[in-house]
């Protein structure tokens, strides 16, 4: 019965992909009149945007943001839209979108530049700051999923939220509160898409892993996965959504055991390094075939900073929030994460 009841979820999925994607061919003029869903990526003198799937080059102003509005003109060809032009713009207002803006506003008066921009894409998946330079050493080492990818950021804090709090408290009372933590998180984010679906799997996973079994857990996974491609099919070709969901699978497999083989370290270290090496198990494929810049040292690279997402993520959204009230006492905060993102440019910037 369970068989039938799987095979019926993958029909039903097929059919929502197969008849709700649009279809275009290369050499189609459209017009396409969407919100952006996700931070638009900035360079030196465009913005890349992805609407309906298509890769899309802007000029830098006006600047558009998660959540806007656009009705965008061009010609499709080779998974882009070619000379694309902006009809109109309706930029969105909402208290969410202004203290996002305004937490940002207080990582640039606290950190120096490429560290506030890095924070602010770890903390809110604001990639609108990065320098250039950065963001193509980013690239070239194999670790530009940290500000591209923010869906999987959400998995590497709720693991670390977890493994530390279960330290403390018992596991059914430390899941809700590390849970919590996410969600905190997505909230600050202005709910982004990508990161919404990790806090959902994640919350839908590690809650059915505190009540039951590795396998009652995994079906929780597949099955809060299933939901979200049946609401929105798109999210089938999603690099956040692919990434959000191995890797709290690859969590789930692999980070108990890599912890007590790596059992003689500190907890905190402990936990961070076996959260992001589990974690890299099944991400580390992707991003090699979806980045096309493959780097043998890649990681080795990653091993070294992901450990620093989780307690970075952290700190910046506490000092992020206070901030807002005092910025005096949000600075001080924030100055915490200095050294972690210090270490996280450095060992980037000396691979790249």
């Amino acid at each position: 019965m369970r068989s039938v009841f799987w095979i019926i979820l993958v029909l039903v999925i097929f059919v929502r992909v197969m008849t709700t994607r649009p279809i275009y061919s290369d050499g189609d003029k459209i017009k396409i009149t969407t919100k952006v869903s996700s931070e638009p990526i900035k360079y030196d003198t465009s913005q890349r945007l992805i609407l309906v799937g298509l890769k899309t080059y802007l000029p830098n102003y006006p600047e558009i943001s998660y959540g806007d509005k656009v009705v965008v003109e061009g010609t499709v060809g080779d998974g882009k839209l070619n000379d694309p032009k902006l009809i109109s713009l309706e930029p969105i207002a909402g208290i969410l979108y202004k203290t996002r803006n305004n937490i940002i506003k207080v990582y640039q008066k606290s950190l120096p530049e490429p560290h506030a921009s890095l924070l602010a894409g770890l903390t809110l998946g604001s990639k609108a700051g990065l320098p250039a330079d950065f963001w193509e050493t980013l690239k070239e080492t194999g670790t530009a999923h940290v500000v591209v990818a923010s869906g999987m950021n959400v998995t590497l804090v709720a693991g670390f939220l977890i493994g530390i709090l279960i330290m403390l408290l018992p596991r059914r009372k430390a899941i809700p509160l590390a849970l919590a933590g996410v969600w905190t998180y997505s909230l600050l984010s202005g709910f982004d898409a990508p990161i919404v679906r990790a806090a959902i799997m994640g919350s839908v996973t590690f809650t059915a892993q505190a009540f039951g079994r590795l396998q009652t857990a995994s079906r929780a996974l597949f099955l809060s996965a299933a939901l979200m491609l049946i609401v929105k099919p798109d999210w089938i070709t999603d690099l956040g959504f692919i990434l959000s969901f191995v890797a709290t699978a690859s969590l789930m497999l692999f980070e108990r055991k890599i912890s007590s083989l790596i059992r003689f370290m500190p907890g905190i270290f402990r936990e961070g390094l076996s959260t992001s090496l589990a974690a890299q198990i099944g991400v580390a494929p992707i991003l090699f075939a979806t980045f096309g810049q493959f780097s043998l040292l890649s990681p080795l690279i990653n091993a070294l900073v992901l450990w620093t997402i989780a307690p970075t993520t952290i700190i910046g959204g506490i000092g992020g929030i206070i901030g807002l009230a005092s910025v005096t006492v949000g600075k001080a905060i924030i100055f915490l994460s200095y050294p972690l993102t210090t270490w996280f440019v450095w060992i980037v910037e000396a691979f790249g």
